[in-house]
């Protein structure tokens, strides 16, 4: 019976999901045009504790990054990121990251 009750809870822990990895952003932004334009966002991005995987789609206007636990990026941080960089800021979603 203990075997069992151990065999169950093992295997439970082993395909549940695992949240709290970080966070995925995704920032909508007007003006970005070229590559260049996006390497520079990158750049900005990169130089942020806990960034990593960070693209950008110039032809939905879209920035993505994800950000490690523990690190938040926030409206005013990105509006201010963004606006002097030369784009317009529009809005940011979240969501967690799968481990």
């Amino acid at each position: 019976m203990n075997k069992q009750i151990i065999v169950l809870v093992l295997s439970m822990l082993l395909t549940s999901p695992v949240f709290a990895a970080g966070t995925h952003y995704e920032m909508r932004v007007d003006g970005l045009a070229c590559p260049f334009c996006a390497y520079g966002i990158e750049k900005k991005l990169k130089a942020l504790d806990g960034s990593s995987d960070i693209s950008v789609d110039l032809n939905k206007g879209l920035v993505m990054v994800n950000m490690a636990e523990g690190q938040t990026l926030t409206e005013e941080q990105m509006k201010k990121l963004f606006n002097d960089s030369g784009f317009t800021y529009r809005s940011m979603k979240t969501a967690p990251l799968e481990k």
